[in-house]
């Protein structure tokens, strides 16, 4: 409280009568907390890779860590030659497996563990089951970095427990993912958005993030973009079924 309220002193003092504050679950969070306290105008915008902010189709960031993740891929697939062979990518994704599994349809692979299934079904079970595509030796697999999912390594030490018979890499593809430059969608995004988050200060909104729904600007508030889980799109997980086999 006592930071908040310096934080609040300084924007006074400097003449600041509105913020944006660009960012994930955490910075929208904080802004909510701000905004109610000091009744202080602050737009959201949705900045995160993982995608997960409830009401936007798309985050700022996420096409370009997407992109970043399926070059890698690329790179690895190339060393993936060796016979009963499992890669293990990890990628960033704590509780939202957006990452893993369009990194996956994007890539090629053969499937992708994500935290959002983890309950339902035993994912690596199903893999095994299924075998390699018929034309591969060998196959890749995106694995959400989240404890739900076990990650790369726990996946890997499951395979050496239970089916010994495989080789098995791992690559943690990590803070690779938050570099790199913006693709020309995030340049977009970002540039769509940042101009909406005016024109909502302008019209005296507050309290909401800027979202885009079927490629249209929209206003979600705080508590909707913080509170509601994003789903993930189910038909993208026959998709990479259906191209796996």
């Amino acid at each position: 409280p006592e930071g908040r309220q310096l934080a609040y002193d300084n924007l006074k003092r400097h003449e600041i009568d509105a913020l944006v504050v660009i960012g994930g679950d955490g910075s929208l969070t904080g802004a909510r907390i701000f905004a109610n306290e000091f009744n202080f105008p602050i737009i959201g915008l949705p900045g995160t890779i993982d995608n997960d902010l409830y009401g936007t189709d798309s985050t700022i960031g996420y096409d370009t860590a997407l992109n970043t993740i399926m070059e890698c891929v690329d790179k690895i697939r190339d060393t993936a030659t060796s016979h009963e062979r499992l890669f293990f990518i990890e990628v960033m994704g704590r509780d939202a497996g957006f990452l893993a599994l369009n990194g996956a349809i994007a890539s090629g692979a053969e499937a992708a563990i994500i935290p959002e299934i983890s309950t339902e079904v035993d994912q690596l079970a199903e893999l095994i089951q299924n075998g390699f595509r018929k034309s591969k030796n060998s196959s890749i697999v995106l694995v959400a970095e989240s404890p739900v999912t076990g990650g790369a390594m726990g996946m890997a030490e499951r395979v050496k427990n239970e089916y010994p018979g495989y080789d098995v890499r791992v690559s943690i593809l990590g803070h690779l993912q938050r570099g790199g430059s913006p693709t020309a969608h995030d340049r977009i995004l970002a540039s769509r958005m940042g101009a909406a988050a005016i024109d909502a200060l302008l019209e005296d909104q507050r309290n909401v993030m800027i979202g885009i729904s079927n490629d249209n600007i929209c206003y979600v508030p705080f508590t909707k973009a913080i509170k509601n889980d994003k789903p993930i799109n189910r038909a993208l997980l026959d998709t990479l079924r259906r191209l796996s086999i």
